[in-house]
């Protein structure tokens, strides 16, 4: 019996993440991904990495459905418990810290090192959105002083779904820093990964799948950013969006056809997505509910 000398490489198939599950695009496409524009300690540019499902307005929404099925239970869910859900999200990505370099560094063409730091400042957000859970509600709500015998107290409450295109520069670090601050504090998305470099995103849905955060929370699409976007904004039962990946044009267009149910939308504008994040995105997909209650005598 001959040594065995190699084996068949197996190539990973991409799927979309929709309602906590890995369906492939209703229509059947994909479309090749290849390497990063910067070509330091990476695959050269325009290496073929991998073929990503090219999701369609059904696939758009479907998880759209998805998203307002989860919502109930997530936004009614405690802040003590999506913010352990976030840390899990954390201690989960520390343990696959090796593949997500590897994949970040591809899909950016970015040395190891400055792959590594992106994922590590990624680790660190959802630790740092973790902790906000329970405290959102102590810079977003307050008691309020009225002439009467009255108790006037407002608070925060989540917005519902919000659809959100992630950044098309920073594929893992921006995508982090858009879909954290929306569901922490109870909402859930369907998030647009980055057009030209989406496998960092469709490698999150992994972790995302295992940590105990509940089906349709995040649904995650790859494909064409103006694609998908046009159905979610014109969407009845999408409530708000989140235009971080969109050019300026795309973003008029989308805010003309949010506007027909009234969405809350957040625009495009430069970031630096290793800079502190603040508390902009955190209160930006926010309500106030503000309720009166008669004093006793």
């Amino acid at each position: 019996m001959s040594e065995l000398t190699g084996r068949l490489s197996v190539f990973k198939t991409y799927k979309l993440y929709v309602g906590g599950k890995f369906p492939r695009s209703e229509s059947g496409r994909v479309y090749e991904v290849t390497a990063g524009t910067s070509a330091a300690g990476a695959a050269g540019k325009g290496t073929w990495l991998a073929n990503a499902p090219l999701a369609s307005r059904k696939d758009a929404r479907d998880a759209v459905v998805a998203a307002r099925k989860a919502f109930g239970g997530w936004s009614g869910a405690t802040a003590y418990n999506r913010g352990q859900i976030l840390y899990r999200i954390a201690e989960m990505l520390e343990g696959r810290r090796d593949q997500f370099t590897a994949e970040v560094a591809a899909a950016e063409g970015l040395s190891k090192a400055k792959a590594t730091a992106q994922v590590d400042a990624a680790i660190d957000r959802w630790v740092w959105y973790a902790g906000w859970s329970d405290k959102v509600a102590q810079i977003a709500g307050g008691t309020n002083p009225v002439a009467g015998p009255y108790f006037n107290v407002s608070a925060p409450e989540p917005t519902g779904v919000v659809a959100v295109l992630a950044p098309q520069e920073s594929s893992f670090l921006g995508l982090v820093s858009v879909i954290a601050p929306a569901i922490v504090t109870g909402n859930t998305v369907v998030v647009a990964a980055a057009e030209n470099a989406p496998l960092p995103a469709l490698s999150l849905a992994e972790v995302l799948a295992t940590s105990d955060l509940p089906g349709g929370v995040v649904n995650i699409l790859s494909g064409r950013t103006a694609e998908l976007s046009a159905p979610l904004a014109a969407h009845q039962d999408v409530n708000a969006l989140d235009l971080a990946g969109a050019d300026d044009e795309l973003a008029k267009e989308l805010e003309v056809a949010a506007a027909d149910n009234l969405k809350r939308v957040l625009r495009p504008a430069p970031v630096n997505w290793t800079a502190d994040p603040g508390t902009g995105r955190l209160l930006a997909f926010l309500e106030t509910k503000t309720v009166w209650h008669p004093m006793g005598v």
